[in-house]
């Protein structure tokens, strides 16, 4: 998404070439390696544990943490390969991320009006917020160490990024839409003119 707004406002007369099938292709599998590559590490860590003990995970999706939780084994390695791998790609999508729109910024700064200003920093609103709810909740329960790790505290947090997040995606991104906008603007103002009537 932030390479997409990159091109659309910094190159647009160059969007449709730029972002074609096979960039898109490329993109997308990337993506899907870098994931495949992050689960194959922690699966074949995860089967160097051993397991003694109850093997009831006390978690609402069966996550990283809470399955080393329940190891009797040693768990430094895998928190450290937990913390490097999730650390390199978290660092890598979010350095993309930056550098898309630090470029995106100077390209809208050299915007002469403030009307094309503002609806290109609109078009970006929506992915920055997304991208930040995101990122904050999978940084905070991945990388922080594991001595400040509370299990309430985590459940309410991956029912956050798992189910939360996905949920507000469309309501995010359909906020940057006029109709939207208007229907939203219209139901406060009966809300509020209800209200002065009690």
């Amino acid at each position: 998404m932030a390479y997409d707004r990159y091109v659309a406002i910094c190159n647009p007369l160059l969007y449709t070439v730029t972002i074609s099938k096979r960039s898109c292709v490329w993109l997308l599998a990337s993506s899907y390696m870098a994931g495949v590559a992050n689960a194959t590490v922690f699966t074949s860590c995860t089967f160097q544990l051993s397991f003694c003990g109850p093997n009831v995970i006390d978690h609402y999706v069966c996550d990283v943490i809470p399955l080393m939780r329940l190891s009797c084994t040693d768990t430094h390695t895998n928190e450290m390969l937990l913390s490097i791998f999730t650390g390199s790609i978290q660092l890598t999508t979010m350095l993309i991320i930056l550098f898309s729109y630090l470029y995106i910024t100077a390209a809208i700064l050299r915007i002469c009006s403030s009307e094309g200003r503002h609806k290109a920093f609109s078009t970006c609103t929506s992915h920055l917020t997304a991208v930040a709810i995101c990122y904050g909740t999978t940084c905070f329960i991945y990388l922080k160490p594991s001595s400040t790790s509370s299990l309430e505290r985590d459940q309410v947090i991956s029912v956050f990024y798992t189910v939360v997040i996905p949920m507000l995606n469309p309501l995010i991104y359909s906020l940057r839409n006029k109709e939207v906008k208007d229907a939203m603007g219209r139901m406060l103002e009966r809300r509020k003119f209800s209200q002065q009537l009690r």
